[in-house]
């Protein structure tokens, strides 16, 4: 298939997040124009060796590249004997690794000002998926300002969020701000069966990206017993979910040298699928309202 190893980068504010790291994922992102050293997370679904085996070189290359910062590296039960691994090939490297294991179902991190929940799904070892979730706050309503007499001095301060104490007087953003709005929500799911839980992590993302190991119906006891899922059935949890905007299939068996030949059938259950190739780049962006 002439493609590299599973990765993906998410960069946001001038910092990045990389979602497991196969074989090959430095080259591939030097090649996309896409710097390494940003990268602050490093979350891993599973610990085979295809999701894991390009961690040395990348972390030696961002030393190389001038990394002094802490990276932190979380996975499944297990990354911190991978990590240990990792450290005889890759010693002395200028900057702390902190690794975390991941040991319930479902996990909540804090990423910027994202929120980066960890899901348990159904592969052959302990494997999750992730979604990455920026919020986004209500509309300021300076009408409602100017009615509760608010200084202008803080409006500002309001909507970004934060109470205010002026001249004698509390306001808080909850006196001018509308609803929440429609943030930004990206799920990430490889390696495993369907599962409701799937369903449920993809719930509105405005990307989800989700294994296709398999074409046809034909392979789904293939399927079955490697735990992994049809493009059709990545379709139906897209389906599914609900408010999802566009599914991109990836991860593809070595078996399908055309992916794009099943991509009827699963844009006959979810319209908005794409097969994609290494280095597909999108930009998300806030949908006004």
């Amino acid at each position: 298939m002439n493609r590299w190893l599973t990765s993906l980068m998410v960069r946001y504010k001038g910092h990045a997040v990389l979602i497991d790291c196969g074989e090959g994922t430095q080259i591939a992102a030097q090649r996309a124009g896409i710097s390494l050293k940003p990268i602050d997370k490093i979350l891993l679904t599973h610990l085979h060796a295809d999701h894991v085996s390009g961690l040395p070189g990348l972390l030696l290359t961002m030393g190389n590249m001038g990394r002094t910062e802490s990276v932190s590296v979380i996975g499944p039960v297990g990354t911190e004997r991978l990590m240990a691994a990792v450290r005889v090939i890759a010693p002395n490297l200028p900057f702390e690794i902190r690794v975390s294991e991941l040991e319930t179902e479902q996990e909540l991190m804090y990423f910027l000002e994202c929120d980066i929940e960890a899901f348990s799904v159904l592969h052959g070892v302990p494997c999750y998926g992730y979604s990455i979730s920026l919020p986004r706050a209500g509309k300021f309503d300076p009408e409602k300002a100017r009615t509760l007499g608010i200084p202008l001095p803080c409006w500002s301060l309001l909507q970004r969020g934060e109470s205010v104490e002026y001249e004698g007087h509390s306001y808080t953003p909850e006196m001018v701000m509308g609803p929440p709005r429609r943030g930004l929500k990206l799920t990430y799911c490889t390696d495993s069966r369907p599962t409701p839980g799937i369903v449920a992590a993809a719930r509105d993302a405005d990307l989800f990206i989700c294994e296709g190991m398999y074409g046809d119906t034909e392979s789904l006891p293939k399927a079955e017993e490697n735990r992994h899922m049809l493009f059709t059935e990545a379709a139906q949890i897209a389906a599914d979910a609900g408010g999802v905007r566009e599914l991109w299939l990836t991860h593809y068996s070595p078996s399908l040298p055309n992916p794009k030949a099943f991509l009827p059938a699963a844009r006959a259950i979810f319209p908005n699928t794409h097969t994609v190739r290494d280095g597909r780049c999108c930009e998300l962006k806030f949908v006004e309202e």
